[in-house]
């Protein structure tokens, strides 16, 4: 990595929700790669923390706990500039089965956490003008069958996203989303790894993307560390797509394909 590169963020405290693994853990670790402090806020603490990187205990479905772990990160660092919204959960479930109970939790979140997130960080943020990037999804936008909880819970974010731009620009706090395709997790490689024809599902899941492969939790992370900094000081109230073009590329019938 350059000297410039490790300098991008320098000065800057940044949150990250849910980040003790997958793609929060390697947003964690870009951010502190370009000079940012970073705190993960995590149910779990995680292991091996990167330089640069703490846990604090957070459970962004209870403003009590997001206001503690806002508050201890404040007092250790002096400042909060960058609130990186990652902690989400997804299940498959059936609609017409679809528990009332496992509906609210994937709200609760998914979408009321960024919320409380960004409600208490808003005070902070305001000091110096700070930014808010929250993670969506590609099912924000299109959907996977029995996700219907999840994709209602990402185009929230993204809805909330844009409200955030609106209402918190005056403040000079920008809010912009990334809205990840299929990255390269380990809960993504669970399913992968459980077919029958895993090396075909690898081969498949490639060509759904016009760049050839699946994604990397790094690639999201670079995105990330692209809106919290001053290189997008004009950018609010986007959502970016980090999915190798496969929204941008209609599906053809399998006898069509190439």
């Amino acid at each position: 990595m350059s000297e410039m590169e490790s300098v991008r963020l320098k000065d800057r405290v940044a949150l990250v929700t849910g980040g003790a693994q997958g793609i929060g853990r390697a947003i964690a670790e870009r951010l502190a790669d370009a000079g940012a402090t970073v705190v993960v806020g995590d149910l779990r603490e995680p292991g091996d923390l990167g330089l640069g990187i703490t846990w604090q205990p957070l459970d962004v479905t209870s403003a009590t706990s997001v206001q503690a772990c806002i508050d201890r990160i404040v007092e250790l660092h002096g400042s909060l500039t960058i609130v990186v919204n990652n902690a989400g959960i997804m299940f498959e479930q059936d609609f017409e089965t679809h528990p009332e109970e496992s509906w609210n939790q994937m709200l609760a979140v998914n979408l009321t956490g960024p919320f409380l997130v960004a409600k208490h960080a808003t005070p902070h943020l305001k000091v110096a003008g700070g930014a808010i990037v929250n993670i969506g999804s590609i099912e924000g936008f299109s959907r996977n069958p029995d996700h219907v909880a999840y994709s209602a819970s990402k185009a929230g974010v993204h809805g909330l996203t844009g409200a955030l731009a609106v209402d918190l620009g005056k403040f000079g706090i920008r809010c912009n989303a990334v809205a990840p395709g299929w990255i390269d997790t380990d809960l993504n490689a669970s399913y992968v790894d459980d077919h029958p024809d895993r090396d075909e599902v690898v081969r498949q899941l490639a060509q759904l993307h016009p760049v050839g492969h699946i994604g990397d939790p790094n690639d999201v992370g670079d995105v990330v560390v692209w809106l919290a900094s001053d290189e997008s000081k004009f950018v609010t109230g986007q959502v970016i797509t980090a999915d190798g073009g496969r929204l941008s590329r209609p599906p053809l019938p399998p006898i069509m394909g190439s």
